[in-house]
């Protein structure tokens, strides 16, 4: 268990306890309940998202903007915009970061199935949202310039969070906050 993103020794060791107190019944139907989950869901073909079906339901929802592409790492991301319900258009996610040191480039991310979808669909605007690590900005960096014949690129705003001190963020933070920056309503 401590393979698990964020799962560390001693939380592998509770979870590892909790699971051996339990009847065996209920141990063997959270091993199916995994197995099943592996089995039915797969990737959207279209986004690239998790699906159980072909087409997530994002990719499906006529409602949906037709005319705004929002490109992120992995399905994590579109997991967190969702929550915020502010973004109505369709998503790509690129399955990662490009990486040389990990040896991920973009021939191991989505990245043709996106210039492909961009040059055909025709969007207004792309978003890129990806994390503003070195890694992403190296990838937001390179989907940008692939982009840039089809469509408006923009990138999301970063800055300092809700209830942040400005004497704890650093120099990048205030930074790219103050490049964010928009006029008060």
């Amino acid at each position: 268990m401590q393979r698990l993103p964020g799962v560390g020794p001693k939380t592998a060791q509770r979870l590892a306890l909790h699971i051996l107190k339990r009847p065996e019944a209920e141990v063997e139907a959270l091993a199916q309940a995994l197995i099943e989950a592996k089995k039915q869901i797969g990737l959207c073909k279209e986004c690239f998202h998790l699906s159980a079906e072909p087409v997530c339901e994002i990719c499906r929802n006529p409602s949906r903007d037709n005319t705004t592409i929002c490109i992120v790492a992995d399905s994590r991301d579109v997991i967190a915009l969702e929550k915020t319900r502010e973004y109505k258009g369709k998503y790509h996610v690129l399955g990662g970061v490009i990486s040389p040191i990990d040896g991920i480039g973009p021939e191991q991310l989505t990245v043709q199935p996106l210039v492909r979808r961009v040059s055909q669909q025709q969007p207004k605007e792309v978003i890129l949202a990806i994390s503003p690590s070195v890694e992403g900005e190296t990838t937001t960096l390179y989907i940008g310039q692939l982009l840039k014949p089809f469509t408006k690129v923009t990138r999301i705003a970063f800055g300092l969070p809700v209830g942040g001190d400005l004497e704890y963020a650093d120099e990048v933070t205030l930074a790219r906050a103050l490049e964010g920056r928009r006029e008060l309503d």
